[in-house]
Order: structure tokens, then sequence, then C-alpha cells
């Protein structure tokens, strides 16, 4: 995975100093979205859409504008599965895992490593 440090007046930057989950639809211009689906998913979402950034090894060697036509579909495509899966579905955060972890018997010993 590729860590991006975005240079001052990019998109990235942009994205970055950005607080509000509608703000990323404006700025990326994505129009098309139930706002009831952001009130329930929007951290998801936005968690979902950085997976797909830094997942995408060539987006720090693209111009501004290729970045942000990138962020633009990866916003779309973190929106599109939160339309059919849920925030819980999905287990993004760590208490979602958690929540479904197996639990260890209450009858069994941990074992520390052996010296």
């Amino acid at each position: 995975m590729s860590v991006l440090q975005p240079q001052p007046g990019t998109i990235l930057d942009k994205l970055k100093k950005t607080h509000q989950a509608e703000d990323f639809f404006k700025i990326l211009g994505v129009t098309d979205y139930d706002p009831k689906v952001l009130d329930v998913a929007r951290l998801h979402i936005l968690r979902r859409m950085a997976q797909y950034i830094v997942n995408d090894e060539e987006l720090p060697t693209q111009s501004d504008d290729v970045v942000q036509a990138r962020c633009k579909e990866f916003l779309e495509l973190a929106y599109a599965d939160f339309l059919k899966s849920s925030p819980i579905e999905e287990r993004l955060f760590k208490v979602h895992k958690d929540a479904v972890a197996p639990k260890p018997s209450p009858n069994m010993v941990k074992l520390g490593p052996l010296k």
C-alpha cells in the first residue's frame, strides 16, 4: 500500500481538510445519493473510499484531474457497497469485527509462549 502525502491545493488536500460526508460528495460532484443511506453509513462509506484510495498504487503518479476522477469513482463505489450491504455486514471498524469474533471458551486455559 502506498501512503499519499497530499500537496497543498490538490484534490487530496481538499478532501483531507473536509469534515462532513456531504462535502465529500459535493467536492467530488457525486449528486446521486440518498441522504438516508448517508446518515446510516457515512463513516463506513468514507472509510471504504479511503481503502480504495490507499490500495490504488498508481494514484500518486497521476495528475490532479485524474486523481479527482478516481476519487469520485471510489466514493461512488464505496456508496454502492453500502446500498448492497450494511455497515455491520461489512465490518470495517474494530467494534463490528469484535462483535462476531469467536469468544474463547470459559473452560479453556490460555497458553503463553513456550520458553
